[in-house]
Formats: C-alpha cells, structure tokens, sequence
C-alpha cells in the first residue's frame, strides 16, 4: 500500500512538473472551417504571434463539416491538456438549438475571443441586380432561379436569410458549401449568385472586381466599402436585429490546466495586440475584441441568447432555447 501511495503521489508529481514545463511540444489548432475563409483568415494571421510567446508551433488544420461541428466534436473527444485548440467561429452558441451537437462554448473554456466581423450579402458580377431592393425585386419576378449559397443550417448563411425572411418572402435556391471560402469560389466561378458572407473575407474579392457588393448587413455604412448601402436603407424593420455578425475565438476543452489557460491566454491576447495583425483586422472590417475570462464568458452567453432565440423564431430550431435555459434577450 505505501508502494502505491508513493507511485501515485510522483504520479501527480511528474504530472505537475509537465504542466509547469507547458508547452513542452506542438499544439494542434483545429479550424472549424475550410482554407480561404474568414475563421481561417484570422486564426493564420494571429498563430505565429502566439507561437513566439508560447515558445512552440501551432500545427493548424482545417475540419469543416456540419456547421462547425465536426471540428468541436473532435477538440471535445481529446484530452484536456491544452494541447488542442478549438479555433472557431460563432456558429457552436445555436448548436443545441438546432440538434447539431450536446456541446457548446458555454462547456469549453474561452482562451480568447479574438475579433468580430460583420455581415454583408455580394453577388457574382453577372447577376442582374446591384442593389438589396433591385436584389428582391429580382427574386420576387423570377422566383426559385436565384441560387444563394449557405454554410449550413445555423452558419452565417443561414442566419442572415432567417433575418431577411422574417420580414419578406423570397423564393430562393439554397446550395450547401463546407466554409464562406469554397462558397465565395464558387460564387466567382458563377456556380451561386448571391452569397451572405463576412465583410473581412469578401472585401478583396470586391475590391479587385471578382464579385460586387449588395448590402452590408448592418444598421449603418462601413469605412472600408463607404459607398455600400446598410440594408436597413432598405428594410428598416430589421434594425431590431442590429448590430450582429460573427465573432472568432479560440477555446479549449473544460478541465484543461489552469497553467495552460493562463499561458495560451497571455499568448493569444499578445498576438491580438500585435500590429500587423490589428492592421489586417481592420483592412478587412473586422473589429479587435481580444476579450478573456469572464468578459469572454459575458459576450458568448449574450451572444448564445440572441443567436438562439432568432433561429428559434425563425423556425428552423429542433429546440426551444428554454430546454436549455437559455434566455430571451
């Protein structure tokens, strides 16, 4: 027995001794979504910065599939050591709502939530409107011919439609793309015609003529494309909605070390800081958050219950939000 207590106790000992020593290898950082597209964009851009304070390489791979799920799944099924990193975007606060996952961010531990984006709808260059109104008449005429592209049922995509339908119908065609990236390929390719998408991963496709801009999803003009009309000029009714758009963080799985959390902390809360990263950010309409502990934990909650609520009124909830208390904002 007092063989036993001895191995168990420099069990903990060597176990305390490999934290303290965190990193002490590569860690994986696991993107929900494909190459190309905003979640990408920022966790690549902000990576290296964080890897100079944490002294070790961060191996980033994409898993896109199911809205985001795929890749939480997968971050929730390994250890929690901190060496597994959920880069993500907003998609996991509507999970339980829409049945895809028993998980979201309220079960993880939020390392940082890095930057906030905000929604716009662009077109490819041939289709025969230029403008939300000119858009919706367009629609209404010609109904079920417009192909629109989506990242799934509670993705970006799915969410501004819910929003734009909620005040008036349009007969649409909806196709399902694994990440704004591949869909904004596609757009360009003429596969889709209308894709709702982030201003950050959009801007330079506008701005070297690959696609055009249709509205910004948004209560008010935007610096970066100033000559862009808000799409309340257009339906007003839906500044009820306003402001809203999707957020980028990096999280780890509950019970993970507090030396790891506060290290990864400090790591990404640095490379949000960093320079050319803030530049970036705001070249691409992006707004820096950079927000840790329970000011994370306030904005993810508030988030979930807006979120939830609107795909729940929506109607393409399998969940009421009360099931999992969650409140009405």
């Amino acid at each position: 027995m007092k063989k036993l207590i001895l191995s168990a106790f420099a069990g903990l000992a060597l176990s305390s001794m490999a934290m303290a020593d965190y990193p002490n290898k590569d860690i994986q950082g696991i993107i929900q979504w494909g190459a190309g597209g905003s979640t990408d964009t920022v966790m690549r851009s902000v990576a290296p910065h964080a890897e100079k304070v944490l002294g070790a390489d961060i191996i980033l791979t994409n898993r896109p599939g199911g809205v985001g799920a795929i890749a939480t799944k997968f971050v929730n099924a390994k250890k929690a050591d901190g060496y597994t990193l959920l880069m993500g975007a907003e998609n996991p606060q509507m999970y339980k709502v829409l049945g895809l996952a028993d998980i979201d961010y309220s079960d993880m531990i939020p390392i940082n939530v890095m930057a906030r984006g905000i929604p716009m709808l662009v077109a490819q260059n041939d289709a025969p409107f230029n403008t939300m109104q000119e858009m919706i008449d367009y629609i209404k005429a010609n109904p079920g011919t417009v192909k629109v592209g989506s990242t799934g049922q509670g993705g970006l995509a799915s969410i501004v439609m819910a929003m734009i339908e909620s005040e008036v119908d349009l007969d649409v065609t909806t196709v399902p793309y694994n990440g704004d990236g591949p869909a904004l390929t596609a757009l360009q390719g003429g596969a889709i015609d209308v894709m709702p998408a982030v201003l950050g991963a959009a801007v330079q496709h506008i701005k070297a003529g690959r696609m055009k801009a249709i509205t910004l999803v948004d209560n008010q003009q935007n610096a970066v494309l100033p000559e862009v009309a808000p799409i309340t000029e257009t339906l007003p009714s839906l500044e009820k909605y306003l402001p809203y758009g999707p957020f980028f963080g990096v999280f780890v799985k509950q019970g993970t070390p507090d030396d790891a959390v506060a290290k990864l902390t400090e790591a990404f809360a640095t490379g949000a800081e960093a320079e050319d990263f803030k530049a970036l950010m705001e070249t691409r309409g992006y707004g820096i958050m950079n927000l840790s502990g329970q000011p994370a934990v306030d904005f993810l909650d508030n988030y979930r219950s807006v979120s939830s609520w609107l795909v729940h009124d929506a109607g393409f909830a399998k969940h009421s939000p009360e099931e999992f208390n969650i409140p009405r904002p």
